[in-house]
């Protein structure tokens, strides 16, 4: 069977020039389509939550010319991203050094250095992007539990992804308003059980929620992800969100069935962002 296929489907997209391979401890792992991502074996790995807030994010602003990340990671999200619109120029921002030098790696492996820049930088700092223009779409998948309340990782890498050691989800929301273009939007994933504390984010960063989609990990189970969408409240005619009865929210993705296998609902999701469907 040929790379390009598997278990009957076809992988789509652009294939990437590659050249680059594994050093000792990483992992060079699919992402969207011909994609690929450099990790650490035992650090942080990328999740579904990113490549739902990525297909979520560039569902609801389809056709951005700017792109940004906050706290990016590995450069999963950004990457997912840009391999969606491969028109847009991707811009992130992360703490990690590590992870810095992983997401260059991935992105010289997929071709991507022309539009795709990786800034190290804390994302709270009120000058990022300063004199640049501003985004059509701003990612952020943040770290969903305050530090002291879950056991942290053993690789330093990855306590940051899960705890928040560099701010939280009020400091995302507050940075994308700060980046937004006129009428852009800010796409974020978090838990469901902490709903109340995303969308309090949102509303005091002066951003209104246009659509949520939650999506529960397995049928019959209520915990899971919620994703959001939304752009500054100052862009919108007042009284819009009570007229067009905001948020949005049609019924739950739901991502495996009881015995495991790949719910239907989720099938196109994967094959939109370039995974086999699974079922």
């Amino acid at each position: 069977m040929s790379e390009a296929a598997f278990k009957g489907w076809t992988r789509p997209g652009r294939v990437p020039p590659g050249g680059l391979e594994p050093e000792s401890g990483e992992t060079l792992d699919h992402l969207c389509g011909h994609f690929r991502i450099f990790q650490y074996a035992k650090g942080h790995r990328f999740s579904g939550d990113d490549i739902l807030v990525a297909w979520f994010g560039t569902t609801r602003c389809p056709q951005p010319r700017r792109i940004a990340d906050l706290g990016s990671g590995i450069g999963s999200v950004g990457m997912a991203a840009a391999w969606r619109c491969s028109g847009a120029e991707v811009h992130t921002v992360e703490a990690q050094a590590i992870s810095v030098r992983l997401a260059r790696k991935s992105a010289a492996y997929n071709g991507l250095l022309d539009r795709y820049h990786i800034r190290e930088g804390d994302l709270r700092d009120p000058q990022l992007f300063a004199g640049e223009p501003p985004f059509d779409l701003v990612f952020a998948s943040p770290p969903y539990w305050p530090l002291g309340t879950r056991v942290e990782a053993s690789h330093p890498q990855a306590v940051p992804a899960r705890l928040e050691v560099r701010g939280h989800v009020g400091d995302y929301a507050l940075a994308a308003a700060r980046l937004l273009a006129p009428g852009g939007v800010f796409a974020c994933v978090f838990p469901l059980d902490q709903s109340e504390r995303a969308e309090r984010a949102y509303r005091e960063a002066g951003l209104l929620i246009l659509q949520r989609q939650d999506v529960l990990f397995k049928e019959d189970e209520p915990y899971g992800l919620a994703l959001y969408a939304g752009s500054r409240k100052t862009d919108l005619p007042e009284g819009f969100a009570e007229a067009a009865e905001l948020p949005a929210q049609g019924p739950a993705i739901t991502i495996r069935r009881r015995d495991g296998r790949v719910h239907p609902s989720i099938a196109l999701v994967r094959l939109v962002m370039g995974f086999p469907p699974g079922l």
